[in-house]
Order: structure tokens, then sequence, then C-alpha cells
């Protein structure tokens, strides 16, 4: 993948078989029914676009690829091990090599590549949470959804604990035991889930982690590597690099998307350095599984987990956050049907493709409403499925907050004494 301009391989895909195993596990198959949005259909399709047998300019193909979520739902369900990532992967890089990108594609890129934009974008939409706007307006429509999810994006720790007061952690263990973490801040993270990123550096530290923050990083580059700008991603890959590669022993992440984003640079770059820096890389919940986690003060409430598509298919990461909040004491954890599917969030996805986004939703929100009113809250550790499911829980009008797995730690922790 180093050269942007270099032949793209499709071999992942030649263990397919066509048996249709995956069908059931495509959340885009199960709300069309259409084949073509499917894992297999588009394997057909990807294979008749690299043979020529289908041009590049197919409005059909591209609108059956562009469709994709890119969950990887299917690759576990595959008996042949089918690597349908990196299928897709190379054959949205050759429809933006022949077509160029959509102007909506181009205004999102835009924006995710130039720290100045996503900062002020994201900047407006902080202030809009904070005038209560963004919750009033909060609903059904495209408008309604877009406020549901940046009102999805309030914090809500406990107040006490928060950035302001930046409170004193007291560690379990001397901070020479664990390994030096650099946070990753990433963009949307960095300006509308800061919340989340001082609870997981209050929960590091309580477990005896010393997390440093480094200036200068960028976009993990996902939006970019999604919609096939691989020159994007690549450029913004290599900016995260310089920053981060010698700053600490690991690079710890909040984002499951930008997680997963990180630990592909090796194969994006293709370079040693970019290889070493992707073994580097660990979601805080590995990290807080690793030190035990210590266990803070009760927390009776009943929780529902949804698990990120890009921490479980991505990055193979399943039995961590389950066992954080089962670690937090009286916690009740929950795992509904259909919590190991796409929420449809997808990163820009729900911006690009509305009305199939919200479809690949209703089934999830229609199960966290039979829930209820037992549920206290929805935990999943991404910031997209957050806003996503936030939103339609609002739509709903469901009174359910979404909140991260380390949101709920750090509320055990400082109720249990840990931060002065």
């Amino acid at each position: 993948m180093s050269d942007p301009s270099g032949t793209l391989d499709f071999s992942a895909l030649d263990p397919c078989v066509h048996c249709g195993l995956c069908l059931t596990a495509c959340p885009t198959y199960l709300a069309t029914g259409d084949e073509s949005d499917s894992p297999r259909g588009r394997i057909v399709l990807m294979r008749a676009l690299e043979r020529g047998e289908i041009p590049a300019s197919d409005s059909s193909l591209r609108e059956h690829l562009d469709r994709c979520l890119g969950c990887r739902g299917c690759e576990p369900a595959c008996p042949s091990g089918v690597g349908y990532g990196r299928g897709l992967e190379a054959a949205r890089v050759m429809l933006v090599r022949e077509n160029g990108l959509s102007w909506k594609s181009r205004s999102v890129l835009r924006v995710f590549g130039h720290r100045a934009l996503w900062k002020g974008m994201f900047g407006a939409a902080r202030v809009l949470r904070s005038t209560g706007v963004a919750r009033r307006l909060a609903g059904a429509g495209r408008v309604g959804r877009l406020m549901g999810m940046v009102a999805s994006t309030d914090g809500r720790t406990d107040r006490r604990t928060d950035r302001q007061n930046r409170p004193t952690v007291r560690p379990a263990v001397s901070p020479s035991v664990r390994p030096v973490v650099a946070l990753f801040r990433g963009c949307v993270m960095d300006v509308l889930f800061d919340h989340v990123h001082d609870a997981t550096r209050r929960t590091l530290a309580a477990n005896g982690y010393q997390v440093v923050e480094v200036a200068g990083q960028v976009c993990c580059g996902a939006p970019h590597d999604h919609a096939g700008d691989r020159v994007g991603a690549m450029t913004l890959a290599a900016r995260n690099i310089a920053r981060l590669q010698d700053a600490a022993d690991l690079i710890v992440v909040d984002s499951a998307g930008c997680g997963a984003a990180l630990r592909e640079y090796g194969h994006l770059l293709g370079s040693e350095a970019a290889q070493r820096f992707a073994a580097k890389v660990r979601d805080v919940t590995e990290l807080l599984a690793e030190a035990g986690p210590r266990a803070g003060a009760p927390l009776p409430i009943d929780v529902a987990y949804d698990a990120p598509c890009h921490l479980q298919h991505a990055q193979r990461v399943h039995a961590a956050p389950l066992g954080v909040l089962r670690s937090i004491p009286e916690l009740r954890l929950h795992l509904l049907p259909g919590h190991d599917r796409c929420c449809g969030g997808a990163g820009a996805y729900s911006l690009l493709q509305p009305e199939l986004s919200g479809q690949v939703l209703a089934d999830k929100i229609a199960t966290l409403q039979s829930a209820l009113p037992s549920l206290a809250a929805v935990a999943t550790g991404n910031p997209g499925c957050i806003m996503q499911i936030g939103s339609g829980l609002r739509a709903a009008g469901l009174p359910l907050p979404v909140v991260h797995p380390v949101e709920l730690v750090d509320r055990s922790y400082a109720a249990a004494g840990f931060y002065r």
C-alpha cells in the first residue's frame, strides 16, 4: 500500500467460495435484501471491476460499493477466511483513481484533513451543545438526527472529576511499574469528547500508567482510507508517526475507529517504522484489563454494552472492554441481541448515506427500547457509535445516555476516592 499509484491487490478475496454464510452478518443486506448489498454480491462486483468486466464509471457498481459500511462483520462469519476489508479497500482506491472523489466526500475529507477546519467545525458543534440548541432540536429528520448526534457528545461523567478541577490521582502501583503511554487525541475526540480523554488519563493513572500528551497530532486518516483517498490517509499517517513514534512506550487510543486506523499504518505505508508504530497501539480497555483493572466503588446500575465494529472486527479486541466493565462492583452488564452488529455510524457514512444508515440503526434502537426502563446507560467505545446510537435514541424519544466504558470506570473511581 506504500505506493499511491501502485498495483492494487485483490488477492484477499481469493478464498471466497460464494457460500453465502456472510449474508446474515451483513447489516446492509439485512436492511435492503439486495444481493448486491451483501458481501458475496460485492465480491462479485469487485472481481468484475478488477478484471475490467465492469468499468469503474458504472453508477450501479459505485452505488453498491459506496453503500458498504466497511464494518467487516462478514469476516468472522466466513469459514474460508476471506479478507473482505482488504478487497474493499483496493476497490475503493481503484474507483477514486478512475472517477475522483464525489463532492460530498471531498468536502468531508477536506475538513478532516486540516486541523484548523475540524477544530472550527467541531468547535461550532460544541457551542451548539453547550447552549442546549442541539438538545432542543434533536429528533427525526436529517437536521434532527444531526442535532441529536451533537447533543449525544455531552459528557456524563461525575462533575467532581471534570477537567477544570484537574484532580490528583492516587495510583494503585508506582508509575515506574507500567509502560509510559502517549494519548492519541484525534479530531472528533479532541474537541467533542475531551471528557473521555480526561477519564482515560485519570483511570490509567489510577492503575499506575504515566500518560503523556504529545502536540502536533492530526486526524488518524480513517475517513480518507475508507473513502479510497490513499494519498490523504498516507499523509496524515506519516505526520502522526513523526510526532508519536518516540514519545512513549505505547500509544493509547480511546476511539475504536482511530485505533483501527493506527494499527493499519504498517499496511498503509509499508515501512518498518510504520509497522513498529502500529505494534505500539493499544485500546484503553486493553491497558486497563492488563492492569487488573483496579476495582473502584460500587456502581449498581444496568448497562448495555454495544461492541464497536472497529474494535471487535478490525482490532480483534473482544474480552478487554467486557472485562473492564465487569470489574466495576455491582454494575450489571447486558449483552442484548445485535450488540455485536454495526449501528450504521461507520465514520462519515451516516452523513454520506443517511437513509441506509438510519435503516441499519433501527433494529438496535428497537432492541434497546425493549430493555427499558431497567437500563441506565449504553456503553460503547467509539465516538461515531456514541453519536449514532445517541441520535437514534433521541429521535425515538428514549431518555437513555450513551457513554464510553472508561467514563463508567472513572465514575466508580471518583466515588472510591481515588482522585483528590
